[in-house]
Protein backbone atom coordinates (compact mmCIF):
# COMPACT_ATOMS: atom_id res chain seq x y z
CA UNK A 1 0.00 0.00 0.00
CA UNK A 2 3.00 2.09 0.31
CA UNK A 3 3.68 2.10 -3.22
CA UNK A 4 0.34 4.11 -4.27
CA UNK A 5 0.32 7.53 -4.02
CA UNK A 6 -2.71 9.72 -3.50
CA UNK A 7 -2.50 12.81 -6.82
CA UNK A 8 -3.22 15.96 -6.21
CA UNK A 9 -4.95 16.92 -9.63
CA UNK A 10 -4.33 20.34 -10.87
CA UNK A 11 -8.48 20.47 -11.36
CA UNK A 12 -9.83 23.29 -9.09
CA UNK A 13 -13.51 23.36 -7.90
CA UNK A 14 -14.01 25.97 -10.19
CA UNK A 15 -13.31 23.56 -13.14
CA UNK A 16 -16.16 21.04 -14.45
CA UNK A 17 -13.39 18.50 -16.28
CA UNK A 18 -10.28 18.61 -17.62
CA UNK A 19 -9.05 16.92 -20.83
CA UNK A 20 -5.02 16.42 -21.25
CA UNK A 21 -3.78 14.95 -24.79
CA UNK A 22 0.10 13.93 -25.50
CA UNK A 23 1.46 11.79 -27.39
CA UNK A 24 4.62 9.42 -25.88
CA UNK A 25 7.10 7.03 -25.79
CA UNK A 26 6.79 5.21 -22.28
CA UNK A 27 4.28 4.91 -19.58
CA UNK A 28 6.07 6.08 -16.32
CA UNK A 29 3.41 7.77 -14.25
CA UNK A 30 3.39 5.61 -10.69
CA UNK A 31 0.51 3.71 -9.38
CA UNK A 32 -1.74 6.35 -7.88
CA UNK A 33 -5.53 7.16 -6.98
CA UNK A 34 -7.11 10.70 -6.92
CA UNK A 35 -10.63 12.08 -5.67
CA UNK A 36 -11.74 12.47 -9.30
CA UNK A 37 -13.35 10.40 -11.73
CA UNK A 38 -10.87 9.60 -14.96
CA UNK A 39 -11.50 8.36 -18.07
CA UNK A 40 -8.52 7.20 -20.31
CA UNK A 41 -7.77 6.70 -23.91
CA UNK A 42 -4.82 4.66 -25.27
CA UNK A 43 -4.15 4.58 -28.85
CA UNK A 44 -1.16 2.28 -30.31
CA UNK A 45 -0.25 0.92 -26.99
CA UNK A 46 -0.30 -2.60 -27.80
CA UNK A 47 1.76 -4.50 -25.13
CA UNK A 48 1.63 -1.80 -22.08
CA UNK A 49 0.20 -3.37 -18.77
CA UNK A 50 -2.89 -1.57 -17.45
CA UNK A 51 -3.33 -1.96 -12.85
CA UNK A 52 -6.79 -1.30 -11.92
CA UNK A 53 -7.19 -2.43 -7.97
CA UNK A 54 -6.30 -5.74 -7.70
CA UNK A 55 -6.20 -6.32 -11.60
CA UNK A 56 -3.68 -6.67 -14.33
CA UNK A 57 -3.42 -6.99 -17.83
CA UNK A 58 -1.81 -6.42 -21.00
CA UNK A 59 -3.19 -4.16 -23.32
CA UNK A 60 -4.33 -4.40 -27.24
CA UNK A 61 -3.39 -1.63 -29.66
CA UNK A 62 -6.63 0.75 -28.17
CA UNK A 63 -8.46 1.03 -25.05
CA UNK A 64 -10.74 2.62 -23.20
CA UNK A 65 -11.38 3.01 -19.35
CA UNK A 66 -12.82 4.42 -16.66
CA UNK A 67 -11.53 4.87 -13.04
CA UNK A 68 -13.57 5.78 -10.31
CA UNK A 69 -13.13 7.90 -7.28
CA UNK A 70 -9.43 6.50 -5.04
CA UNK A 71 -9.06 3.67 -7.22
CA UNK A 72 -5.34 2.99 -7.86
CA UNK A 73 -4.55 2.74 -11.79
CA UNK A 74 -1.98 3.12 -13.66
CA UNK A 75 -0.41 1.96 -16.88
CA UNK A 76 3.52 0.14 -17.12
CA UNK A 77 4.96 0.46 -20.75
CA UNK A 78 5.82 -3.41 -19.71
CA UNK A 79 5.87 -5.26 -23.62
CA UNK A 80 4.85 -2.15 -25.71
CA UNK A 81 7.55 -1.36 -28.66
CA UNK A 82 5.26 2.11 -30.12
CA UNK A 83 7.55 5.02 -29.77
CA UNK A 84 4.19 7.08 -30.04
CA UNK A 85 1.50 6.34 -27.75
CA UNK A 86 -1.59 8.70 -27.92
CA UNK A 87 -3.20 9.23 -24.77
CA UNK A 88 -6.31 11.60 -23.54
CA UNK A 89 -7.11 11.53 -19.87
CA UNK A 90 -10.49 13.35 -19.17
CA UNK A 91 -10.55 14.01 -15.30
CA UNK A 92 -13.77 15.34 -13.76
CA UNK A 93 -15.30 15.93 -9.81
CA UNK A 94 -17.09 13.19 -8.09
CA UNK A 95 -19.63 15.71 -7.47
CA UNK A 96 -20.15 17.32 -11.04
CA UNK A 97 -23.25 15.55 -11.06
CA UNK A 98 -25.24 15.85 -7.88
CA UNK A 99 -26.55 12.88 -6.91
CA UNK A 100 -30.19 13.80 -6.56
CA UNK A 101 -29.54 14.65 -10.45
CA UNK A 102 -28.31 11.50 -10.59
CA UNK A 103 -31.41 9.70 -9.21
CA UNK A 104 -33.53 11.07 -12.04
CA UNK A 105 -34.85 8.28 -14.55
CA UNK A 106 -33.33 9.72 -17.29
CA UNK A 107 -30.01 9.30 -15.47
CA UNK A 108 -30.41 6.07 -14.92
CA UNK A 109 -28.19 4.56 -17.05
CA UNK A 110 -25.10 6.90 -16.53
CA UNK A 111 -25.81 6.52 -12.54
CA UNK A 112 -24.99 2.84 -13.11
CA UNK A 113 -21.90 3.13 -14.83
CA UNK A 114 -20.54 5.84 -12.29
CA UNK A 115 -21.18 2.95 -9.47
CA UNK A 116 -19.68 0.58 -11.26
CA UNK A 117 -16.91 2.38 -11.97
CA UNK A 118 -16.17 1.80 -8.61
CA UNK A 119 -14.07 -1.54 -9.67
CA UNK A 120 -12.84 0.23 -13.18
CA UNK A 121 -14.51 -0.43 -16.61
CA UNK A 122 -12.81 -1.48 -19.44
CA UNK A 123 -15.29 -0.96 -22.98
CA UNK A 124 -15.09 -2.80 -25.89
CA UNK A 125 -12.68 -2.06 -28.77
CA UNK A 126 -16.01 -1.01 -30.97
CA UNK A 127 -17.27 1.15 -28.57
CA UNK A 128 -13.50 2.91 -28.11
CA UNK A 129 -12.78 3.16 -31.80
CA UNK A 130 -16.37 5.02 -32.41
CA UNK A 131 -16.25 7.55 -29.60
CA UNK A 132 -12.12 8.41 -29.95
CA UNK A 133 -13.05 11.47 -32.21
CA UNK A 134 -15.44 13.04 -29.62
CA UNK A 135 -12.98 12.13 -27.15
CA UNK A 136 -10.56 14.15 -28.88
CA UNK A 137 -12.64 16.90 -30.06
CA UNK A 138 -13.66 17.72 -26.80
CA UNK A 139 -10.14 19.80 -26.67
CA UNK A 140 -11.70 22.02 -29.52
CA UNK A 141 -14.56 22.81 -27.10
CA UNK A 142 -15.10 25.41 -24.80
CA UNK A 143 -17.59 26.26 -21.25
CA UNK A 144 -21.19 24.84 -21.64
CA UNK A 145 -20.82 23.03 -24.96
CA UNK A 146 -17.96 20.97 -23.73
CA UNK A 147 -19.82 19.94 -20.70
CA UNK A 148 -22.47 18.88 -22.89
CA UNK A 149 -20.33 17.00 -24.75
CA UNK A 150 -18.74 15.76 -22.06
CA UNK A 151 -22.48 14.30 -20.67
CA UNK A 152 -23.61 13.13 -24.70
CA UNK A 153 -20.07 11.12 -24.62
CA UNK A 154 -21.24 9.88 -21.04
CA UNK A 155 -24.88 8.65 -22.32
CA UNK A 156 -22.91 6.68 -25.08
CA UNK A 157 -21.01 4.83 -22.86
CA UNK A 158 -23.30 4.30 -20.44
CA UNK A 159 -25.62 2.29 -23.31
CA UNK A 160 -22.48 0.45 -24.67
CA UNK A 161 -22.75 -3.43 -24.47
CA UNK A 162 -19.96 -5.36 -23.31
CA UNK A 163 -18.67 -3.59 -20.83
CA UNK A 164 -16.25 -5.42 -18.46
CA UNK A 165 -15.51 -4.61 -15.16
CA UNK A 166 -11.76 -4.99 -14.09
CA UNK A 167 -11.35 -5.25 -10.50
CA UNK A 168 -12.51 -8.30 -8.15
CA UNK A 169 -13.37 -5.39 -5.22
CA UNK A 170 -13.91 -1.40 -4.96
CA UNK A 171 -10.52 -0.64 -3.27
CA UNK A 172 -11.37 2.93 -1.81
CA UNK A 173 -7.86 3.89 -1.20
CA UNK A 174 -8.73 7.52 0.34
CA UNK A 175 -10.08 5.18 2.93
CA UNK A 176 -7.36 2.81 3.73
CA UNK A 177 -4.63 5.19 3.58
CA UNK A 178 -6.63 7.93 5.33
CA UNK A 179 -9.38 7.03 7.85
CA UNK A 180 -10.96 9.59 9.89
CA UNK A 181 -11.07 11.74 6.66
CA UNK A 182 -13.76 14.60 7.74
CA UNK A 183 -10.74 16.07 9.58
CA UNK A 184 -7.59 15.35 6.67
CA UNK A 185 -10.66 16.59 3.99
CA UNK A 186 -11.43 19.61 5.71
CA UNK A 187 -7.17 20.13 6.10
CA UNK A 188 -6.86 19.37 2.77
CA UNK A 189 -9.67 21.58 1.30
CA UNK A 190 -7.93 24.63 3.58
CA UNK A 191 -4.78 23.71 1.97
CA UNK A 192 -6.21 23.88 -1.55
CA UNK A 193 -8.10 26.86 -1.13
CA UNK A 194 -4.94 28.83 0.36
CA UNK A 195 -2.13 27.72 -0.89
CA UNK A 196 -0.52 30.69 -1.95
CA UNK A 197 0.01 32.24 1.14
CA UNK A 198 2.31 31.44 4.52
CA UNK A 199 0.24 28.50 6.10
CA UNK A 200 1.32 27.53 9.69
CA UNK A 201 1.21 24.10 11.53
CA UNK A 202 -0.97 25.79 14.14
CA UNK A 203 -3.11 27.51 12.24
CA UNK A 204 -4.61 24.01 10.63
CA UNK A 205 -4.79 22.66 13.68
CA UNK A 206 -7.26 24.84 15.33
CA UNK A 207 -8.80 24.10 12.47
CA UNK A 208 -9.57 20.91 13.18
CA UNK A 209 -9.46 21.66 17.22
CA UNK A 210 -6.01 19.62 17.56
CA UNK A 211 -3.16 20.86 19.36
CA UNK A 212 -0.13 21.20 17.40
CA UNK A 213 2.16 18.27 18.33
CA UNK A 214 -0.96 15.96 17.73
CA UNK A 215 -1.76 17.17 14.26
CA UNK A 216 1.55 16.86 13.48
CA UNK A 217 1.50 13.19 14.61
CA UNK A 218 -2.06 12.86 12.49
CA UNK A 219 -1.33 14.10 9.21
CA UNK A 220 1.77 12.06 8.68
CA UNK A 221 0.66 8.64 10.34
CA UNK A 222 -3.42 9.64 8.07
CA UNK A 223 -0.99 10.55 4.68
CA UNK A 224 2.71 9.06 5.11
CA UNK A 225 4.03 12.83 4.68
CA UNK A 226 5.06 15.54 7.07
CA UNK A 227 3.07 18.57 7.22
CA UNK A 228 5.43 20.33 5.01
CA UNK A 229 5.44 17.90 2.68
CA UNK A 230 1.68 17.09 2.46
CA UNK A 231 1.31 21.40 1.37
CA UNK A 232 4.17 21.26 -1.22
CA UNK A 233 2.58 18.46 -3.03
CA UNK A 234 -0.33 20.67 -3.34
CA UNK A 235 1.21 23.36 -4.35
CA UNK A 236 3.10 21.37 -6.66
CA UNK A 237 -0.05 20.25 -8.04
CA UNK A 238 -0.78 23.70 -8.78
CA UNK A 239 2.37 24.96 -9.85
CA UNK A 240 2.09 21.92 -12.35
CA UNK A 241 -0.99 23.00 -14.17
CA UNK A 242 0.11 26.27 -14.36
CA UNK A 243 3.48 25.40 -16.33
CA UNK A 244 0.90 23.58 -18.75
CA UNK A 245 -1.57 25.99 -19.28
CA UNK A 246 0.58 29.13 -19.04
CA UNK A 247 3.78 31.11 -20.17
CA UNK A 248 4.27 32.78 -16.98
CA UNK A 249 7.91 32.46 -15.87
CA UNK A 250 9.27 29.94 -13.25
CA UNK A 251 9.64 32.53 -10.74
CA UNK A 252 6.06 33.67 -10.72
CA UNK A 253 4.57 30.52 -10.76
CA UNK A 254 6.76 29.95 -7.71
CA UNK A 255 5.65 32.96 -6.04
CA UNK A 256 2.24 32.40 -7.06
CA UNK A 257 2.15 28.60 -5.94
CA UNK A 258 3.22 29.75 -2.24
CA UNK A 259 6.87 28.84 -2.30
CA UNK A 260 9.50 31.04 -0.79
CA UNK A 261 11.73 31.20 -3.48
CA UNK A 262 12.91 29.80 -7.01
CA UNK A 263 15.41 27.78 -5.97
CA UNK A 264 13.57 25.97 -2.99
CA UNK A 265 11.12 25.29 -5.75
CA UNK A 266 13.03 24.16 -8.27
CA UNK A 267 15.07 21.46 -5.35
CA UNK A 268 11.71 20.16 -4.12
CA UNK A 269 9.84 19.95 -7.54
CA UNK A 270 13.23 18.25 -9.16
CA UNK A 271 12.70 15.73 -6.01
CA UNK A 272 9.20 15.01 -6.44
CA UNK A 273 8.53 15.05 -10.38
CA UNK A 274 12.14 13.79 -11.00
CA UNK A 275 12.83 17.16 -13.55
CA UNK A 276 13.23 20.64 -13.01
CA UNK A 277 10.56 22.66 -13.96
CA UNK A 278 12.12 24.26 -16.75
CA UNK A 279 12.54 20.60 -17.86
CA UNK A 280 8.83 19.60 -17.29
CA UNK A 281 7.55 22.45 -18.97
CA UNK A 282 9.68 21.82 -22.04
CA UNK A 283 8.87 17.94 -22.09
CA UNK A 284 5.43 17.91 -21.86
CA UNK A 285 3.83 17.37 -25.60
CA UNK A 286 0.64 17.58 -25.70
CA UNK A 287 -2.23 20.16 -24.90
CA UNK A 288 -4.34 20.15 -21.99
CA UNK A 289 -7.88 21.90 -21.48
CA UNK A 290 -9.53 22.84 -18.55
CA UNK A 291 -13.48 23.12 -18.90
Amino acid sequence: MNNIIKEITPLTHKDCFSIFSREKKSFDFPLHFHEEYELNLIINGAGAKRLIGDHEEEISDVELVLVGPNLSHTWETYHCKSDSVTEVTIQWHKDLFDERFLRKTQMKEIRDMLERSAKGLLFTEDTTVSLSAQLMALNDLKGFHGVMELMNILHELSLSENTRVLSEVAINNNQILYPNSRRIDKAFDYMNANFQKQINLKELAQLVSMTDVSFSRFISKRTGNTFVDTLNEIRLGHATRLLIETTLPIADIAVNCGFNNISNFNRIFKKKKLSTPKEFRENFCGTSVFI
